[in-house]
């Protein structure tokens, strides 16, 4: 039921910041919590960041704290990984991913859809 685009990948340098998108085609986000996962080559996916859509409660990976944010806007049903002072073991395909739980699911295995991924390169 529920479809999601990325967007806003791209190629940065060291320190630099990137914002990306997921655009969620649903009715309503109220019963969701909407992740961000990242995969680069040769790796497992994993988890980034997670938001709940009710009460906007959030969670993240000890390597991304303090430099990446993520956010919901309610109106557009979407929402947004800010990331700032980017590192080169950032590079990954970043994926955004959605359950309906009230809960703040940190495993892949633990969502049921997910969107296409968006590439994103940090030079050195």
């Amino acid at each position: 039921q529920v479809q999601l685009v990325e967007s806003g990948g791209g190629l940065v340098q060291a320190g630099g910041s990137l914002r990306l998108s997921c655009a969620a085609s649903v009715r309503t986000l109220s019963n969701y919590a909407m992740g961000w996962f990242r995969q680069a080559p040769g790796k497992e996916r994993e988890f980034v960041a997670v938001i709940r859509w009710f009460g906007g409660s959030t969670y993240y990976a000890d390597s991304v704290k303090g430099r990446f944010t993520i956010s919901r806007d309610n109106a557009k049903n979407t929402v947004y990984l800010q990331m700032n002072s980017l590192k080169p073991e950032d590079t990954a395909v970043y994926y955004c991913a959605a359950k309906s739980t009230y809960g703040l699911p940190r495993a892949p295995n633990e969502y049921d859809y997910w969107g296409q991924g968006t590439q994103v390169n940090v030079s050195s």
